[in-house]
């Protein structure tokens, strides 16, 4: 099966170069998703737990609109700013409410500092 690119409406789009996912076969590929609040098109707010769950509230949505859920997550990748959620509490927090039946394998480097007061971004790969 060739590899299709998916976007929704219901989600931030990156950028026009960066897809939002895409899906090959049985898996979707989620593209790094900041905490953009798709109702005013900013950062949900200055604070690292706002942007985190907001972006966890973005992947969410592409990952139900194109048919598979946080369920079916089997690997999540946090880009956390380095010193924005030194002890993990934060993120395992949000972690744990995103997530309460299966924990994906998950990654999470620390990071530069994005651009735009970005503080998190997360990519996934689901089962569709």
């Amino acid at each position: 099966m060739e590899p299709k690119v998916f976007y929704t409406p219901n989600a931030p789009r990156p950028n026009a170069f960066v897809p939002q996912a895409v899906i090959a076969g049985n898996f979707i590929f989620v593209s790094g998703t900041s905490g953009v609040d798709l109702s005013t098109g900013k950062l949900a707010g200055d604070s690292f737990e706002a942007q985190a769950t907001q972006a966890f509230k973005n992947l969410k949505t592409i990952l139900e609109d194109a048919g598979s859920s946080m369920d079916k997550a089997v690997k999540i990748t946090a880009f956390m700013v380095s010193g924005a959620d030194p002890d993990f509490s934060v993120i395992n927090r949000i972690y744990a409410d995103f997530f309460p039946k299966i924990t994906p394998a998950r990654s999470a480097p620390q990071v530069a500092p994005f651009p735009y007061g970005i503080l998190f971004s997360v990519e996934c790969i689901a089962v569709i």
